[in-house]
């Protein structure tokens, strides 16, 4: 059974780094009988119940917020749906960005609904690089990105969504993400993870009132990545 790392406590909540590949909770969409889920995981790693108050995507690595009583989590869990719980992430895509920093504001649909929902996904460019190996037919080299990500509403898949919605796939993505880019990470790099990371998560603690910082170190299948794009693992740490 494996051991989520604990990257924040206190006497009310508790982050984990949630490895890429294990499910927040039991889901009825969910069909693998060998998932793997945080919630039960870290009940026996710590020996009591926790609740979490956020979820991210089973292939998403990073932050996960945990509280470790009913009376905790109702007091912070409601602040999800407002502006003062901020999640960055980050993320290689395709191509490079058309700006440095950017709003991608276009709805999406909820579920497998047709009713619209308004979402808004920012943006900031932290580097670009082209390598000298061609991921398609077209072109004899490849272009990339990495960027910061700041979701200002929180609707299904919106990052990936939002990313496909401009032509600018998040690489292993295999919902809503460009299969031929898919198989050129695998096929060069031996990489079939999605890198899509839930960065960095602050919140104003509801008993002190101060500002939480929590920041998840990358996992090593993205970070082995910062060599060959040329790009400075310190990146990673800012």
């Amino acid at each position: 059974m494996p051991v989520l790392p604990l990257i924040y406590e206190d006497q009310e909540y508790l982050a984990i780094n949630k490895p890429a590949g294990v499910l927040v909770h039991k889901s009825a969409l969910e069909k693998d009988p060998h998932a793997a889920y945080a919630v039960h995981l870290l009940r026996e790693q710590l020996g009591y119940k926790v609740y979490p108050l956020h979820r991210i995507d089973r292939p998403t690595s990073g932050v996960l917020l945990f509280a470790k009583n009913s009376g905790a989590a109702s007091r912070l869990q409601p602040k999800f749906a407002g502006t003062s719980i901020k999640k960055h992430y980050l993320a290689l895509v395709r191509g490079y960005m058309p700006q440095e920093h950017a709003l991608i504001s276009h709805p999406l649909a909820k579920d497998m609904e047709y009713e619209l929902q308004e979402a808004v996904t920012e943006y900031w460019t932290l580097a670009q690089t082209e390598i000298p190996y061609a991921s398609s037919s077209r072109y004899p080299s490849s272009r990339y990105s990495l960027v910061k990500i700041y979701p200002h509403t929180g609707r299904m898949h919106q990052i990936r969504r939002h990313f496909a919605h401009i032509r600018h796939y998040v690489i292993g993505d295999t919902t809503h993400g460009d299969n031929k880019q898919n198989k050129f990470f695998d096929r060069h790099f031996q990489l079939r993870n999605l890198l899509l990371h839930a960065w960095k998560l602050t919140f104003p603690h509801p008993e002190s009132q101060m500002e939480i910082q929590i920041q998840a170190e990358v996992p090593e299948h993205f970070r082995r990545l910062m060599q060959p794009m040329g790009w400075n693992p310190e990146l990673l740490n800012l």
